[in-house]
C-alpha cells in the first residue's frame, strides 16, 4: 500500500518531492480506505444491528424465563421460611404467656389470693346456701331445744317482737310462698 521511495538521485530538492508525493499518495489511501470502511460499516451495519437486536430478545427471553422459575422456586422457599418462623415465633408467645400465667398464679397463691375456679365454687355454694335459706324461710321450722329454754325464760312480749320483725323482713325480701308461711307462723304466735 504505502509505496517505497527510491533514492534516484542524491538532490534534496527531488528527494523532498518525492517525499511529499509519497505522503500525499498515502494519505488519500488512507482517506479511501475510510470511506470504504464506512461504506461496507452502513451496508452491513443495519444487518448487524439486526442480528444484534435478535441475539437480545433471545436471550432475553431465556433469562427472563430462568429468572421467573427462580423467582416462583424464591417466593415459595421465602414463603414457607416465613410460614415456619410465624409457628416459631407463635409458640414462642404461647410459652412465654404461658409461664407468665404460672409465675402470676404462683405468686397469687402464696400471697392468699383465691383462683377463678375457688372463686365459682364459693358462688355455686353461697348459691345454694341461699336456695336452703329461702327454702327454711318457707317452712314452719321446728324449735330447738334452746330455742324452747330461751321463750320459757323470756316474757311473752320480748318473743313476740323479733317474730314480728323476721315476719316483716321475711315478707319484704321472700318468695310469696314464703310470706304466706310467715303470716301463718306469725298468727300461730297470737
Amino acid at each position: 500500500m504505502i509505496k517505497k521511495i527510491k533514492p534516484a538521485s542524491t538532490d534534496p530538492v527531488s528527494t523532498d518531492s518525492q517525499l511529499a508525493s509519497a505522503v500525499k499518495a498515502s494519505a488519500q489511501q488512507i482517506w479511501l480506505a475510510g470511506l470504504g470502511a464506512f461504506a461496507k460499516a452502513q451496508e452491513e451495519g443495519v444487518k448487524v444491528f439486526d442480528a444484534l437486536v435478535s441475539e437480545g430478545k433471545t436471550l432475553h427471553k431465556r433469562t427472563r424465563h430462568l429468572s421467573d422459575g427462580r423467582l416462583d422456586e424464591v417466593t415459595g422457599k421465602v414463603g414457607q421460611v416465613a410460614t415456619g418462623l410465624s409457628k416459631q415465633a407463635t409458640q414462642s408467645w404461647d410459652r412465654l404467656e404461658q409461664v407468665f400465667e404460672e409465675r402470676v398464679a404462683r405468686a397469687m397463691s402464696k400471697l392468699g389470693v383465691p383462683t377463678n375456679a375457688e372463686v365459682k365454687a364459693l358462688s355455686a355454694r353461697v348459691e345454694a346456701l341461699n336456695e336452703a335459706v329461702r327454702a327454711l324461710g318457707a317452712k314452719p321450722s321446728p324449735r330447738s331445744s334452746a330455742t324452747k329454754s330461751a321463750s320459757r325464760s323470756a316474757p311473752k312480749a320480748s318473743a313476740k317482737a323479733p317474730a314480728k320483725a323476721a315476719a316483716r323482713a321475711t315478707s319484704q325480701t321472700a318468695t310469696p310462698l314464703a310470706r304466706k308461711a310467715a303470716r301463718k307462723v306469725s298468727a300461730g304466735r297470737k
